[in-house]
Order: C-alpha cells, then sequence, then structure tokens
C-alpha cells in the first residue's frame, strides 16, 4: 500500500471510530509505547490515550477532514501524515477547526500531536 492511501485509510477509519465509539480507539495504539501530545499534554500508552479521548468534555462530535498530506517513511509500511479538519459538535452547536499530525503504520498510530486552531 502506498504512503497517500495507507495515511487516507487510516484517517478514514480512525476518524470513524473516533465519532461512532471513541472507546474503540485504544486498539489503534499500541499498549506502552504509542504517544499523543493533545493541546500541550502528553500521554503515553494505548489505555491512557483512549482514557483521554473518551474524556473529552462532549458527547458527540462529527469530524470533517478538509486536507490529508502524507510523506512515506523508511519503515515500509509506515508515513507521516498531517491533516486539517473541522468538527461540529450537535449538543453545543459549536465548530472549530483542527490540525493532527501523526506517524501511522498500516494497523496502528505510533505517534500523534492535535491542536485546535482558534479563529481570532
Amino acid at each position: 500500500m502506498d504512503a497517500d492511501a495507507l495515511a487516507k485509510a487510516f484517517v478514514e477509519h480512525y476518524y470513524t471510530t473516533f465519532d461512532n465509539n471513541d472507546a474503540g480507539l485504544v486498539n489503534l495504539y499500541q499498549q506502552d509505547s504509542s504517544m499523543l501530545t493533545f493541546e500541550g499534554q502528553k500521554i503515553q500508552g494505548a489505555k491512557n490515550i483512549a482514557a483521554k479521548l473518551t474524556s473529552l468534555p462532549f458527547n458527540q462530535c462529527v469530524y470533517s477532514i478538509t486536507t490529508v498530506d502524507c510523506q512515506p517513511s523508511s519503515a515500509p509500511t509506515a508515513c507521516l501524515s498531517s491533516l486539517a479538519a473541522t468538527s461540529s459538535s450537535p449538543a453545543s452547536n459549536t465548530l472549530s477547526s483542527s490540525a493532527k499530525c501523526s506517524i501511522c503504520y498500516q494497523h496502528h498510530r505510533e505517534a500523534a500531536m492535535f491542536r485546535t486552531i482558534y479563529s481570532s
């Protein structure tokens, strides 16, 4: 699978899971080695990452991916991906933008950084 197809498939699967069953995200991270930096907070390990993501203050959020860019890695089943997205929360009727950069393997995410983009 080429890097572009890998990144797009992973992003689609990740955000579909996040939108519909955020507890299921634990399966997309390595038990101890995966890392997530979420709004500056560093979190390590699949269970800790899943706990953070399921503790976010909204019950349902729907993501719309705006762009996905990727770069192949020297590892054959890995790539570096970045994306821009908008998200809406029906409960609070809010819309926000975010950016995420990830190191993805075919079956899991090794590392990710997430940041909300606030308009001025």
